[in-house]
């Protein structure tokens, strides 16, 4: 798949400038799926909204340098920047520094990932290995397999084969 994905940057959502960056030593080796766990957002001004409520509790609650998560995805499939490509997140305690973490806008233990969720984060992946920043032959994970949760709600974990590579 070559199609590049279209990614609503920080600037165009209107984030906080991050207090810090750290770099990824190489390629991200893993891929780790959450979702917000918060209502799904209904269009793209509800959830660059709600982009900015979730950066803001994740700097002032939870004292991290940024939003936590490298990617976000919409309902209707428009993929945010959060930290971005070649960034350590703050998504999976223990396992940022290899690893590259995408949440899902929604609480999906009741809702079910939209298909066009699902086929703009295979883009985004393929997207990613193409462009250096995710190892060929990444792994992919829920949230619940490397932590004491239910993230990322058992519906979307359900889906994870769908995001995982076919070849």
């Amino acid at each position: 798949m070559d199609q590049k994905v279209m990614v609503v940057s920080v600037l165009e959502w209107g984030a906080a400038t991050p207090r810090n960056k750290e770099t990824l030593r190489g390629p991200a080796q893993r891929v780790i799926i959450h979702h917000t766990a918060l209502a799904n957002c209904k269009d793209q001004k509800d959830c660059m909204d709600q982009l900015v409520s979730i950066q803001r509790m994740h700097m002032k609650e939870r004292a991290f340098d940024n939003i936590g998560y490298n990617f976000l995805v919409g309902g209707d499939g428009t993929v945010y920047e959060g930290r971005g490509w070649g960034v350590v997140g703050a998504h999976t305690k223990g396992n940022n520094h290899d690893s590259l973490g995408i949440a899902f806008m929604g609480n999906f233990n009741y809702d079910t990932p939209s298909k066009e969720a699902i086929s703009s984060v295979r883009q985004l992946l393929e997207s990613g290995v193409c462009e250096g920043f995710l190892h060929p032959q990444f792994v992919l994970f829920g949230h619940r397999d490397l932590g004491n949760t239910e993230c990322p709600g058992q519906k979307l974990y359900a889906a994870l084969p769908q995001l995982r590579r076919s070849t």
